[in-house]
C-alpha cells in the first residue's frame, strides 16, 4: 500500500524529512529514537552545567539509570542490551542527546569510548569487573591515547610500559584525555617494544588512585568538560591490566575508534538539528522590515542552506552505521560522514548565529553554546584533514584493487 505524504512521514517540528522512515532503521531503531527523545526532553531540557564534573557524573548516572548506557556497551551477560554493539543505536543515541544537551551526548559516548577496547578484547574477568558498572552508571570509563607529542600520528606515542616481574611499569603522559580526573578508570595505551612504530604498542586498564598514576592536571576548554593530563611515574600494573594481546594496542584502539567515529558524525548532526530548529523559530518569531525574518528572501536562502547540510550529513551518517551494523568494512564510509557531518555542522550554527544577530554571540545563549560545542568534534577521534586522507587513500586503494583484477593473467 502506497503511503501517503502526511504529517506520519513528517518530523514534529516540520523542518525537515523524518529520516526515521528511512530504509536504515529497524523497527527497534525507531521506537528508541522516541523514547530517548522523550527521556531528553523530560530531563534534559534544565541541566545545570555551572561544575562540569558534578553535572557530568550526574548525567552518567542519569543515563544509567534511564537505561541508554547499556547500549554503550556489548554483552548481554556484562549489561549490554545486544551481544554486539549497534552503530545506529549508538548514533541516534548520540545524535539525540547532543541536540537536547551537549554534556549529555559527551557522557554517553565516553562510557562507550572508555570502555570499547573491554568489549572488543577484554578477559572475562576484566568484563565483569567493569562492563556491568559501565551500563548502569556506577563507573565513570576514560580511554587515554593522545600524547603531547602524538594526537593524530597515534603511532608516534611514547608512553613507556616496561615488564617487571610478572607486572608492568608504566612511565610518561597522556593529555587531553576525557573524563580526565573523574574516571574510575583508564584505558592506555603505551609503547611495549615488541616492534618499532605501531606494532610495539598494548593496552592497560589501569583504576584511577593507582600509585604512581596522577590525574590532577586539569585542562580547560572552550566547551567545558572534564579534561586532563595525565602522568604516570613508575605507576605499577599487575599482570591482568594487560587488555588483549601484547603488542596489539595500535590495533585495538583503531578497532575501538572504529565503533565510535560514525557516533561522532551523529553528535555533529544533533547539534546541527538544534540549530536548524532555533533558526526557523527565530525568522518565524522575529519582526524586520514591518514583516518577519521569515519572509526576507536571503533568511529562506539561509535556511534552505542549513536544512540541505543537515540532510546530506544524516544520510552518510546513517549510510555508515547501517554498513558497519551489516559486518562491511567502513573505513571510507566513516570518514566520510565524521569529515561532513562536523564541517557542515559548523557552516549550520554559523548560518544560525547569523539568524539570531547579536543574540547568536550573546554568552550563556543556545546558539553561543553550540558554537563552542562544536568546534571540537572537528578535531577529535581524527581531525577533518586526517579525514581527508583517509577517504584518499581509501579511494586510491579501491582504484588499484580494481585495476589488479582487471589486468590479465
Amino acid at each position: 500500500m502506497k503511503r501517503s505524504p502526511t504529517s506520519s512521514s513528517r518530523s514534529s517540528r516540520g523542518t525537515e524529512v523524518d529520516y526515521l522512515d528511512w530504509p536504515f532503521f529497524e523497527p527497534s531503531h525507531r521506537d528508541l529514537a522516541r523514547q530517548v527523545r522523550r527521556w531528553a526532553g523530560r530531563e534534559l531540557m534544565h541541566a545545570d552545567h555551572h561544575d562540569p564534573d558534578a553535572a557530568c557524573r550526574t548525567l552518567v548516572r542519569a543515563l544509567g539509570d534511564g537505561g541508554w548506557l547499556r547500549y554503550a556497551v556489548g554483552g548481554t551477560a556484562h549489561g549490554g542490551i545486544n551481544e554486539q554493539i549497534d552503530t545506529r543505536a549508538i548514533c541516534l543515541l548520540r545524535e539525540t542527546l547532543a541536540e537536547f544537551d551537549g554534556l549529555a551526548d559527551f557522557a554517553f559516548a565516553m562510557q562507550g569510548l572508555g570502555s570499547g577496547a573491554i568489549t572488543l578484547d577484554g578477559t572475562p574477568e576484566q568484563k565483569a569487573a567493569y562492563l556491568p558498572a559501565v551500563a548502569a552508571g556506577e563507573k565513570i570509563a576514560a580511554f587515554a591515547l593522545t600524547e603531547p607529542e602524538a594526537g593524530s600520528d597515534v603511532a608516534a606515542l611514547t608512553l613507556r610500559a616496561e615488564r617487571d616481574g610478572e607486572g608492568f611499569v608504566l612511565n610518561g603522559q597522556k593529555t587531553w584525555i576525557s573524563n580526565g580526573g573523574i574516571a574510575d578508570f583508564y584505558v592506555v595505551f603505551a609503547r611495549t617494544g615488541e616492534a618499532p612504530g605501531a606494532r610495539g604498542i598494548s593496552a592497560f586498564v589501569v583504576d584511577a588512585g593507582t600509585p604512581g598514576m596522577d590525574d590532577s592536571e586539569r585542562l580547560e576548554v572552550t566547551a567545558p568538560h572534564p579534561l586532563a593530563t595525565l602522568t604516570f611515574r613508575d605507576c605499577r600494573l599487575p599482570a591482568g591490566a594487560l587488555l588483549g594481546a601484547s603488542g596489539q594496542g595500535f590495533k585495538l584502539a583503531m578497532r575501538t575508534l572504529d565503533i565510535f567515529r560514525t557516533s561522532v558524525a551523529a553528535a555533529a548532526l544533533g547539534f546541527a538539528r538544534r540549530a536548524l530548529r532555533e533558526g526557523v523559530t527565530r525568522t518565524l518569531n522575529r519582526p524586520m522590515f514591518g514583516s518577519t525574518l521569515a519572509d526576507q528572501p536571503l533568511a529562506q536562502a539561509t535556511l534552505a542552506d542549513m536544512a540541505t547540510r543537515v540532510d546530506r550529513s544524516a544520510l552518510l551518517t546513517y549510510r555508515a552505521a547501517w554498513q558497519r551494523d551489516q559486518g562491511e568494512r567502513v573505513t571510507r564510509e566513516a570518514a566520510m560522514a565524521k569529515l561532513t557531518a562536523t564541517e557542515d555542522a559548523q557552516q549550520v550554527i554559523d548560518m544560525a548565529v547569523q539568524l539570531h544577530g547579536a543574540a547568536g554571540v550573546q554568552s550563556g545563549g543556545i546558539i553561543e553554546r553550540l558554537y563552542r560545542e562544536i568546534r571540537p568534534l572537528r578535531i577529535y577521534e581524527g581531525a577533518t584533514e586526517v579525514q581527508r586522507l583517509i577517504i584518499g587513500r581509501e579511494v586510491l586503494k579501491a582504484a588499484q584493487e580494481a585495476q589488479t583484477q582487471e589486468a590479465p593473467a
